[in-house]
């Protein structure tokens, strides 16, 4: 029975505790982390004591590592200032001189002024390039770089020897005859500079959590060594509003992702404005964080304001920093020292006094603490050595730091270029030795090699490594299965009913995951949908990829198919979550440049909730060069039935299409499937060509036929287009098919030849999107060279002498025939699903959409009759026979 304390003993109490407090303090200066630990037994303590214990997760609005824990700096700060000051000459200069000659050209000064000292501690002291180890030179850390501050990465390459004067003259110059710079990071632009393209908002923080992921589970597979590298993404806090950039920070405490450390750069500014105008970002992301189970850092003040905290023997200092929000901490930036004296530290006359002996320039000059070496060096330092899970550093910093005229002003985003004062406050402000006509034609500047501040940054890259960022590809030493590895999926299914999916996860799959030389390179990635892809067999084979193991007994454990998890498992079961399987692909299918090993992603998905949900990142993959295979499952309008408007894929291949180094295809049966992955693995790994795969699948059961006999059949299929089934006689009709709706233009022959005497070809389209780039590439081939003999497109010359109307009918939009319509000209109509879907079965829904067998065959007694071949009253009673209504509503807007 709880029982009530007199004053007295109350009283006793309070000095009991000032006695915990003081034991604590002496464990915490002792080792901090012990601190933490006793902390954490007396929170335990209480909850099973039934005592409510405060779960705070944001802390008071100082810096996590107080003054007596910080190590010295170990750099030459003054060399290492001046290094920095000329990088962000430099890069201030690019922006500046290309917006002067080619007005409106763009970049950005103010996103690299207010990081530039959170990266040069890292260039300087912790950014590894490489690492040595016993099997030889392993690579190093992964540095995802806030896009907009590329002009900084640039001016660092400048003065370490990596690029010239023109190549910085070339910044957002990429088409003038000599090598440029890229507005942001993109390897396919830079190939041998940039490794991750970051500057879609959210996608390179994403994009790090499961990189430092898929480090792991190459390491718990023995792919690669254990090392201690480590992953850095550097996000702005405005970054964070985008849903991809802290959707995915839960999977980094549960996977214990000690190799990953974000760095947020608190400029308090989006692209327009104020982060959080009214309220203070740096509390709401630690807060975020430290729920999500991060070790949260924060670094808000610089070392000059740890006199002034020393001094504040009443606490007021803090209390008037915990009164602001953003929206003052930018003004009093922007507005100078006068006008921080007045609104900040003047209401309270106590700080007033605390301020006396500074000079208004003094106070204007107060750092915050992500332009603090010192305060930056511990906090990285603490990151690297914390074990257990990820680490934020929520660093304070200052937008357009050092540029007078725009400094924490809303504006700063959009600033381009100085005025003459502009620059000549700037060389001033940063000691940049540059004469005043220099100045003003802001010229770039880097010292002799033999400088001691050229000296000193080139000596710390040797000792970290080497030169960072930098993409590096081995020599392919892949072997490409050779199609008699498919020999089997090339025979057909023997008259059993199966479908490309089962076909595939069931079969090829599998097998390829057996295969001895490049099994274990395979990474089968699946976002929950395991057991709908009929997955069962490969988790038993492989297993799923858990870092702790399987740490309970499954319920089927009995069963021969039972679910299983290994700390080695290869699979990547993600969870509902397509963003996070399709980072999981980009870090896989990047792995062959990033960790030396060509791992062959195959992310099977549902097809609906592909590109549509994932198509930023799909285009970055592509700027990546990512290699590997997307496998668009229950792939179709029509195929995937019963489950309505919002799985039905009707446009997947059209949205693919728009994806440079995208090669889709559309294989009806499993001989078009083997034959295109054996020659994807081909083409992207032993030949090094840098594109990568989408491959519907669809789960409709039918007999697979064998692989038709003779010549082209295999080239047909890889460029697009083959003839599946010939007419008994001359052909009146060219009837097109894809997927599973080949079978119905394959019912549909029959039927034109049986009841009205029309004999048609049935021709296999496995890619509409190759056939139109070949077409492309030919027309402008012709173009270009008006003197030569003119070349044929492929669909063209596939063709040869067929004649009459094409009716090109697949499970989706009619644009992706239509596509094909300059070539065919008025030969062609287009059947296909556009509109919502519906649920219902298979038979209803190509009814609904117009591909069915009779469709097809309406389509083109229709045609016929408009050529004159046959009469239009025929036609018309076709659609009667058929069972076609004419005056249904257009599915296109049902």
């Amino acid at each position: 029975m709880a029982t009530q304390l007199d004053d007295a003993i109350k009283q006793d109490l309070t000095a009991e505790i000032s006695e915990w407090i003081e034991a604590f303090d002496e464990v915490v200066a002792h080792d901090w982390e012990q601190g933490a630990a006793v902390l954490s037994a007396l929170r335990t303590r209480a909850r099973e004591a039934g005592v409510p214990a405060t779960g705070d997760v944001t802390t008071p609005y100082l810096n996590t590592i107080p003054k007596h824990d910080e190590v010295p700096y170990p750099g030459d700060r003054s060399l290492e200032r001046r290094v920095e000051a000329l990088i962000r000459w430099n890069a201030m200069a690019m922006v500046h001189k290309q917006n002067k000659k080619d007005a409106g050209i763009g970049g950005h000064i103010s996103t690299y002024s207010s990081q530039a000292t959170l990266l040069e501690v890292g260039f300087n002291h912790f950014f590894r390039a490489q690492y040595d180890s016993p099997a030889g030179v392993q690579p190093g850390d992964f540095i995802y770089f806030q896009g907009h501050a590329s002009p900084g990465v640039y001016a660092r390459a400048y003065l370490e020897g990596r690029f010239d004067d023109a190549r910085l003259a070339n910044f957002r110059h990429e088409l003038r005859g000599q090598p440029g710079l890229s507005s942001y990071p993109h390897p396919w632009l830079m190939k041998d500079f940039w490794q991750f393209p970051t500057v879609s908002m959210g996608i390179g923080p994403l994009n790090a959590i499961y990189q430092a992921r898929f480090m792991k589970y190459l390491e718990n597979r023995g792919l690669i060594e254990k090392t201690d590298r480590k992953v850095w993404a550097f996000v702005g806090d405005g970054e964070t509003d985008e849903v991809d950039t802290l959707g995915a920070i839960g999977l980094g405490s549960r996977e214990k992702l000690d190799n990953l450390i974000f760095v947020v750069n608190c400029n308090l500014q989006r692209l327009d404005g104020p982060v959080r105008g009214n309220g203070r970002i740096i509390d709401e992301l630690e807060g975020t964080f430290r729920g999500a189970g991060w070790n949260v850092i924060k670094v808000v003040w610089g070392s000059d304001w740890d006199e002034l905290f020393a001094r504040d023997h009443q606490g007021l200092l803090l209390k008037r920093m915990e009164e602001c929000v953003d929206g003052d901490f930018q003004a009093y930036k922007a507005k100078g020292g006068a006008y921080l004296r007045e609104h900040f530290f003047g209401k309270y006359p106590e700080l007033l006094k605390l301020v006396a002996d500074k000079t208004d320039d003094q106070l204007g000059h107060l750092h915050r603490g992500g332009h603090d070496p010192a305060k930056i060096y511990n906090a990285y330092k603490r990151a690297l050595e914390h074990k257990g899970g990820p680490t934020v550093i929520l660093a304070k910093t200052v937008k357009g730091y050092g540029i007078a005229a725009a400094q924490a002003r809303n504006a700063t985003h959009s600033e381009k270029k100085l005025t003459d004062d502009g620059l000549a406050a700037f060389v001033q402000r940063f000691d940049i030795p540059l004469p005043e006509g220099a100045a003003k034609d802001a010229t770039f500047y880097r010292p002799e090699p033999n400088d001691p501040a050229i000296q000193y940054m080139q000596s710390r890259r040797q000792q970290l490594g080497g030169y960072l960022p930098a993409r590096n590809v081995p020599p392919s030493t892949f072997k490409a299965p050779s199609i008699e590895f498919f020999k089997d999926w090339l025979s057909g299914s023997k008259g059993r009913a199966v479908s490309t999916t089962t076909a595939f996860v069931g079969g090829m799959l599998s097998a390829l995951l057996k295969e001895p030389t490049i099994g274990k390179l395979i990474v089968p990635i699946v976002p929950d949908e395991g057991r709908t892809f009929g997955m069962e067999s490969v988790i038993s084979q492989v297993g799923i990829y858990a870092p702790e193991g399987q740490k309970y007994t499954p319920h089927d454990s009995d069963m021969l198919l039972k679910y299983r998890e290994e700390k080695s498992g290869q699979i990547l079961e993600e969870g509902i979550t397509e963003a996070g399987s399709m980072a999981s692909f980009t870090a896989a299918g990047t792995a062959y440049t990033n960790y030396k090993i060509p791992m062959v992603p195959f992310y099977m998905y549902y097809s609906m909730f592909g590109f549509q949900r994932i198509g930023d990142m799909a285009w970055a993959f592509a700027d990546s060069r990512g290699k590997g295979f997307l496998m668009g499952g229950t792939a179709g309008r029509t195929t995937m039935l019963g489950e309505g408007l919002q799985h039905q894929d009707g446009h997947s291949p059209v949205l693919s299409s728009t994806i440079p180094t995208c090669i889709t295809y559309d294989p009806a049966y499993a001989y078009e499937m083997a034959v295109i992955l054996q020659d994807g693995l081909r083409r992207m790994y032993e030949n090094s060509e840098d594109c990568f795969y989408y491959i519907t699948m669809y789960n409709e059961d039918y007999p697979m036929p064998a692989m038709p006999e003779g010549e082209g059949i295999r080239e047909g299929i890889l460029r697009g287009i083959y003839k599946f089934k010939p007419a008994d006689k001359p052909a009146q009709v060219q009837l097109f098919g894809s997927g599973p709706i080949l079978n119905e233009a394959v019912r549909a022959q029959q039927i034109l030849a049986d009841k009205y005497n029309i004999a048609a070809d049935v021709w296999s389209v496995t890619s509409y999107n190759e056939l139109r780039r070949d077409c492309l590439d030919t027309e402008r081939f012709n173009r270009l060279h008006p003197a030569s003999k003119e070349r044929v497109p492929y669909i063209v010359t596939a063709l040869g002498d067929a004649t009459g109307p094409i009716i090109a009918a697949s499970d989706y939009m009619k644009s992706l025939p239509d596509a094909l319509s300059p070539w065919l000209g008025s030969r062609l109509v287009s059947l296909g699903t556009d509109g919502f879907g519906r649920s219902d079965n298979r038979e209803h829904l190509r009814r609904h959409f117009e591909v069915d067998a009779e469709s097809i065959v309406a389509a083109t007694l229709s045609k016929l009759a408009r050529e004159g071949v046959i009469k239009p009253k025929l036609a018309e009673k076709a659609f009667a026979e058929l069972g076609l209504t004419t005056e249904a509503t257009n599915p296109a807007h049902a």
